[in-house]
């Protein structure tokens, strides 16, 4: 009988200690994924790539200042979450300010997250009028029980620029230019003329999903413009609003890959053709990988299709 209860006690103790194991080696993969997912692009300036599979779609960025902390784009409250604890690892200044590219709520809904930790939002005016609105709009009617916005709160923005706003500490310098209307009527981007990163929002993706060109403001040829006048820059790295960070031919990549549709939808539609034709009939491949969800690309022209 002793043996016996030893031989039970031996079996689950080995039990014990291969889950004890198991759960160490779940949480060090969990911390693993995470720490993946952060860069830090050059001294003091941080890139945190979004992931859809979590329902954190948008990339965030943080610069690190002499005083405080800039961020680029809140995503949703749980993806804010995230973004705040892993800020908060990589230094112990506080964070002032969060930059808003666009009011989409992928971008903005965190956004009480940062005020609710003493940041201010900033976006350019016609992103806060937007925000407002719209974005107060889509906050108030959000539908998705699997990823509640509970938590958080609608944030606005409460400093806001026409054109153009810069940061700069003699450390860092971080130029801010509404280039919009183009994904949004709001559009701004960051540029770091130091680093040469420009972090352009969802006027550039590199993500497989493709683009959202649905927005009731989007205004597709002055989008096409912007991405020429930020082709001209003296650009090393561009962050996209989704999608991995990549060099400054993914600013030509992403303007081919909108001009192409916009050219087939118009020229298909002038021809009489329905959205659903063209949905199924136009051939986009010739841009790889941002054009290798054919359900996604079949959504923009279908967007595209009504817009114009």
């Amino acid at each position: 009988m002793v043996l016996k209860a030893h031989a039970i006690y031996t079996v689950a103790m080995r039990f014990r200690i291969f889950a004890a194991l198991t759960f160490a080696s779940l949480l060090f993969v969990a911390a693993r994924g995470q720490t993946d997912r952060v860069k830090e692009l050059a001294p003091g300036v941080f890139f945190w790539q979004g992931d859809p599979d979590q329902r954190q779609p948008a990339n965030c960025t943080w610069i690190i200042f002499k005083d405080y902390v800039l961020v680029i784009d809140a995503n949703f409250p749980w993806g804010a979450r995230d973004i705040l604890h892993t800020i908060q690892k990589t230094t112990n200044k506080p964070i002032r300010f969060v930059f808003d590219t666009h009011y989409h709520g992928d971008h903005a809904f965190g956004n009480s997250i940062f005020t609710d930790a003493g940041a201010s939002i900033i976006c350019s005016e016609a992103c806060a009028g937007e925000l407002r609105t719209k974005g107060a709009k889509g906050f108030e009617n959000w539908k998705d029980a699997a990823h509640p916005l509970t938590g958080a709160h609608f944030e606005p923005a409460t400093i806001t620029f026409t054109d153009a706003m810069v940061f700069d500490d003699g450390a860092h310098r971080v130029e801010i230019t509404r280039v919009g209307p183009g994904h949004s009527k709001g559009d701004s981007v960051a540029y770091l003329p130091s680093e040469k990163i420009l972090v352009t929002g969802d006027l550039c993706v590199t993500w497989s999903a493709g683009n959202n060109v649905a927005d009731a403001d989007a205004d597709y040829e002055n989008w096409l413009r912007a991405l020429d006048r930020m082709d001209k820059w003296d650009v090393k790295t561009v962050i996209p609003g989704h999608g991995t960070p990549a060099a400054q031919s993914a600013l030509h990549a992403q303007r081919e890959y909108l001009a192409d549709m916009l050219s087939q939808v118009r020229t298909g539609k002038r021809a009489g053709k329905s959205a659903d034709q063209l949905a199924s009939g136009i051939d986009l491949s010739k841009h790889g990988n941002l054009a290798a969800s054919k359900a996604g690309n079949a959504t923009s022209i279908r967007a595209m299709y009504k817009r114009l």
